[in-house]
């Protein structure tokens, strides 16, 4: 009977999926599931959509209908534990339970005990008791409601409400998957001022710089940031003694410690259930200074701190909200640091912006925030463009497809990509001087894709507002600028007979042998919807995706 069980078990243990993992897939990471590569077509929830089961019964069907496959979900300490030691996990598992139903991933946002630099999701028993617990001061001595990262307390009664929630997760959902990656903490940073001066920390700040930092930093230094470059000395003493005195290294010094915190919350969490890890941070965007945005969260030029001090996190991810999407996410797309957006502003642009992401940086995913009170425009745009990385799903995950990522605006209008002996020029599609829009006021919304190459001459491209021209290099050296029509033909003269002086033309030229719009089964297999030609593809010059449009096209190409 023992040899029966044990063989149940064991039958049980190898039939169980693989639980997440972010693994190496030629020069990029992938989030795989039973190794199986899945790209996050995302939605974070806002912050109080979750707080009741008739909130999530009614929130998780819309998520579904909206074409998500992971739903980002807050989990809040002080509901998971209202009274010091009893927890009540019911809005977990219902979130679990209702994802898993509509098919859903989840990833769950610890907002334990910072959440957007703040201590408001701490539970009372934790706000109220402040010699406990204590706090975060300014430099005259005024408290904030930031618990201090240098309290042992506050880390001691963060870390069991951590670790229940990711043993329930773990018992909950084992062999399922459902939960497949966690946020710790939410925006994690000091604000009024770059650091805490609390007399913990003001005792730690004027004692010697931690060897193993200085050690990271020596060993790394060739692939530092460039703003941790000028400010490492590469000695040993104080704080000030190695990195200056100002503001920024005061944020060097509270990110060091928030990420030794975050680290010790990561350990607890891989010995129960180890699922992907990752932090977000606010950007330090708009000429603020640092206690101006969240000090010393994991920002970019930050990233060597976070990656010595807390190396079980598998990612820094930025919540980008502010103009520059292109220049945030290009500062966390690093070799050392994959791409993942788990917050961005939900508009009429996220849809691009996805594409973009994924298609520039081979993000792991991508997710507005808010999505369950956006606007339905702005949820059309997400979902049409979801079905789209949907359907190239099995062709992104192909390493040896080469692939680029374009986004263009009214300031940014044109890209040029080079392929061996293919220039690709890629355009907003409000320059055809022949859309009404292009020219009446209008602001452009933006315009991206995602181009792929599946063989010499042949790509796809897919998204939403964008012209694309293919010309050989010699070709486009020797191209002239000429405004045509809708028909083909220039837009205008001035009837006179001008002298012919240009030089040979020499070389081979690209031309169209095709432009299809296609569906992309689940195996990866193109099928044909309709062709464009004529009209649509300018009479062979170029193939173009509308603005308000979201398709795939297959564009041949041949030399002549």
């Amino acid at each position: 009977m023992r040899k029966t069980l044990i063989a149940l078990l064991l039958a049980a243990a190898i039939a169980a999926p693989a639980q997440p993992l972010l693994e190496r897939h030629g020069s990029s990471m992938r989030l795989t599931i039973d190794g199986t590569p899945m790209l996050i077509l995302g939605g974070e929830l806002s912050n109080s959509a979750a707080t009741s089961v008739d909130d999530i019964d009614e929130v998780m069907p819309r998520m579904a209908a909206l074409g998500l496959n992971t739903v980002l979900v807050p989990a809040q300490w002080d509901l998971t534990e209202p009274i010091e030691g009893k927890f009540d996990f019911s809005l977990i598992d219902r979130t679990i339970l209702k994802a898993r139903e509509y098919h859903l991933k989840v990833i769950f946002l610890w907002f334990g005990a910072w959440k957007n630099s703040m201590s408001c999701y701490a539970p009372e028993w934790v706000k109220t008791d402040t010699k406990r617990f204590p706090r975060s001061m300014t430099a005259n001595g005024k408290p904030l409601e930031i618990a201090s990262v240098f309290s042992e307390n506050v880390f001691q009664a963060d870390n069991r409400a951590f670790a229940q929630l990711m043993q329930h997760i773990a018992d909950m959902d084992r062999g399922h998957n459902t939960v497949v990656m966690m946020q710790v903490e939410n925006e994690i940073g000091m604000l009024e001022d770059a650091r805490d001066h609390s007399p913990e920390a003001e005792r730690l700040f004027r004692a010697q710089v931690p060897d193993e930092l200085t050690r990271f930093l020596r060993k790394h230094r060739s692939e530092l940031h460039e703003r941790m470059k000028e400010k490492f000395s590469g000695k040993d003493g104080t704080w000030t003694e190695v990195f200056g005195d100002d503001l920024y290294t005061d944020e060097i010094f509270m990110a060091y410690y928030y990420a030794k915190y975050v680290n010790r919350l990561a350990e607890t969490a891989r010995k129960i259930h180890p699922i992907p890890l990752y932090v977000n941070a606010a950007m330090n965007s708009r000429g603020r200074l640092p206690g101006d945005y969240p000090s010393a969260g994991p920002l970019a030029h930050l990233k060597d701190v976070w990656h010595c001090g807390a190396p079980l996190i598998d990612l820094l991810a930025p919540d980008i909200y502010d103009t520059g999407f292109k220049g945030w996410a290009s500062q966390y797309a690093l070799p050392d640091n994959p791409l993942f957006i788990p917050e961005s502003r939900c508009c009429d642009n996220s849809g691009v912006r996805a594409i973009y992401a994924i298609g520039a940086h081979d993000a792991l995913g991508f997710s507005p925030f808010a999505i369950d009170q956006a606007q339905p425009q702005e949820c059309l745009h997400v979902t049409r463009s979801y079905e789209l990385l949907r359907q190239l799903s099995p062709i992104l995950h192909e390493v040896k497809n080469k692939r680029w990522g374009v986004l263009l605006d009214q300031d940014d209008k044109e890209s040029i990509i080079s392929d061996e002996d293919v220039v690709i020029t890629c355009r907003h599609f409000f320059t055809l001087p022949w859309d009404p829009r292009a020219t009446d006021g209008t602001t452009w919304p933006e315009g991206g894709a995602v181009l792929l190459k599946l063989a010499r001459n042949d790509y796809l491209m897919a998204g939403n507002g964008i012209v694309a021209t293919f010309q050989t290099r010699s070709e486009k050296e020797q191209s002239e600028v000429r405004t045509l029509g809708e028909d083909g033909f220039v837009d205008s003269g001035d009837g006179k007979v001008k002298e012919r002086k240009a030089a040979p033309f020499k070389g081979k030229r690209k031309g169209i042998v095709s432009v299809d719009e296609v569906r992309i089964d689940d195996n990866g297999t193109m099928r044909y919807v309709r062709r464009d030609n004529g009209d649509q593809d300018h009479q062979g010059r170029h193939a173009r995706i509308s603005v308000g449009d979201y398709k795939i096209l297959h564009i041949k190409l041949y030399d002549y």
